[in-house]
């Protein structure tokens, strides 16, 4: 499977980035091979719109799946209707978050779990 996960770094060891559309990196996962690839999260500096943005992107780039500590409602929406699974993770690290997938500790959301507007200016 493909999982992107929010980064604070361009690599599996960074920390999990508490936002997903102002994230500062998506790191993509393929958990059978094991494969990294780091991308830029051009949305994060978005004036507006920032998770429908970067959801598209990460839809674009063929994820299968999302882990984030916090997904707002739009982004939320947009990846949903696209079929991808939404895991909220409290690891501090990409590589964590992604091994406690892989053992089955992470539940998907069915809903937001932030608020509209909560990555801008710190708050989340």
């Amino acid at each position: 499977m493909k999982v992107v996960v929010s980064s604070s770094g361009a690599d599996k060891t960074s920390m999990l980035d508490p936002r997903f559309g102002r994230c500062s990196y998506f790191i993509f996962v393929d958990t059978e091979t094991d494969t990294v690839d780091a991308v830029v999260n051009e949305a994060v500096s978005s004036g507006h719109g920032a998770g429908i943005q970067a959801a598209q992107s990460v839809i674009e780039a063929g994820a299968e799946a999302v882990i984030s500590r916090r997904v707002g409602p739009n982004a939320f929406q947009v990846l949903a209707a696209a079929g991808l699974t939404i895991y909220e993770s409290d690891a501090a690290s990409v590589e964590e978050a992604v091994v406690a997938l892989k053992a089955g500790e992470l539940t998907a959301v069915n809903a937001p779990t932030g608020s509209s507007h909560a990555g801008m200016g710190g708050r989340y």
